[in-house]
């Protein structure tokens, strides 16, 4: 059985998100998905609209996920790696050279995958004004005359 891990928020999820997932299950017979925590998204300063149990309820319903792992840390991923048996690591060409996947070749194969064009989370929070407001959340409003 050939083992895929894909790393992520998988918050407001789309189109892209559940392409990527599609892709990556494509790849071999049984994938796990590592959503990252909330307090691992406050580390890395990303805020999520959806909570992580309301993230993970989500991707369980996804027909494509076998298995969902808490992903609490950037060091953690040798050892799911090592833990879960993977083959290979899917992650989006955005993080293509970045040391976090790079790191992983020598233990498995580490595949990046196209995004999903015209379509993303930071996107669809700037078309519906959610960037704007959560950029402006701690200013004080100006009272109107």
């Amino acid at each position: 059985m050939k083992r895929i891990l894909t790393y992520g928020t998988f918050d407001l999820l789309h189109y892209g998100h559940i392409r990527l997932l599609k892709r990556a299950k494509e790849l071999g017979d049984y994938l796990i998905v590592a959503l990252s925590t909330d307090e691992f998204n406050a580390i890395k300063g990303k805020k999520a609209y959806h909570d992580y149990e309301t993230r993970k309820k989500m991707l369980e319903a996804i027909r494509y996920v076998d298995l969902i792992i808490p992903e609490n840390n950037w060091e953690q991923k040798r050892n799911d790696v090592i833990e879960y048996k993977v083959d290979t690591v899917v992650m989006g060409s955005d993080w293509e050279n970045n040391e976090n996947f790079e790191c992983l070749k020598d233990i498995c194969e580490v595949t990046y995958l196209p995004r999903t064009e015209g379509v993303s989370t930071t996107k669809i929070k700037k078309d519906l004004g959610l960037q704007e407001q959560e950029n402006n959340v701690n200013q004080i409003p100006t009272p109107s005359k």
